[in-house]
């Protein structure tokens, strides 16, 4: 079996480490940035899970340290966030995608990165959520819709709303205020709030739980990364990163 030392996680917003650590024993990372797949490949790890990681204001983890990381035989698993959107483009190499996120990017039924970016606060109280991811706006809607609290066509307005905003502002309260604005049907927005509390679906989450039950089963099942099926190139530029390694990302204690 497996030990936690080979067994990596890249966590942040979408699920709590303490939960995590419940569910796989693993080191648990901060969210993935550019060159901590090259440096953390230093370490000989078995396998990498990736839930989360940066964009924007820091630079994005690359598909050729993946792919570098699969060629060196690591299994790397992607699911829920930005390990969804890498898995969608690189489960043709070897990456193992999970769950439903990577599904929907993988058929192509989703395509804008939008659609898992959220906002939050700082790695010491936890990465908070400060906004709601549109994919788990998009799988809450369906819920309500399917189980009757509004109707399907409000339930699509409500999505649209939702969409047209960016990611930033993205929350059920914003949503709700717009859509009455917009003169939806105050009856159906009160029996929404309503069923809100419980009824809400955090498919991120559900994703990421999934992957680390993966993760567990592949370790109990003997632990065999899958074959690298490519050739990976040796450009100068890479074997620079390689040599130099890429800037560390805050708080990634990778080096």
């Amino acid at each position: 079996m497996q030990t936690p030392d080979s067994l990596y996680v890249f966590l942040g917003p979408t699920l709590s480490r303490a939960e995590a650590s419940r569910r796989l024993d693993a080191t648990y990372l901060p969210p993935v940035a550019q060159g901590d797949i090259i440096r953390l490949c230093k370490r000989k790890p078995r396998a990498i899970g990736i839930v989360d990681g940066y964009f924007e204001n820091v630079p994005s983890v690359w598909h050729k340290e993946i792919l570098h990381a699969i060629h060196q035989g690591v299994a790397v698993f992607g699911a829920s966030s930005m390990g969804a959107l890498r898995a969608a483009e690189l489960h043709p190499f070897g990456m193992i995608g999970v769950g439903a996120v990577f599904e929907a990017f993988r058929d192509g039924r989703l395509e804008d990165d939008d659609e898992v970016a959220v906002i939050h606060g700082p790695a010491e109280l936890g990465y908070p959520s400060l906004s709601e991811a549109m994919v788990n706006i998009r799988r809450t809607l369906a819920d309500a819709a399917q189980e009757g609290i509004v109707p399907a066509a409000t339930a699509r307005r409500l999505e649209a709303i939702a969409k047209a905003l960016p990611y930033r502002e993205r929350g059920y309260g914003r949503v709700f205020r717009l859509a009455a604005a917009e003169g939806l049907p105050e009856e159906e927005l009160a029996d929404l709030r309503g069923w809100l509390p419980n009824g809400r679906c955090d498919q991120k989450q559900e994703d990421a739980l999934d992957l680390l039950r993966t993760m567990r089963r592949w370790v109990m099942d003997g632990g065999r990364a899958p074959e690298a099926r490519f050739h990976f190139e040796h450009t100068a530029l890479w074997d620079r990163a390689l040599r130099d390694g890429a800037h560390p990302s805050a708080g990634n204690p990778l080096d």
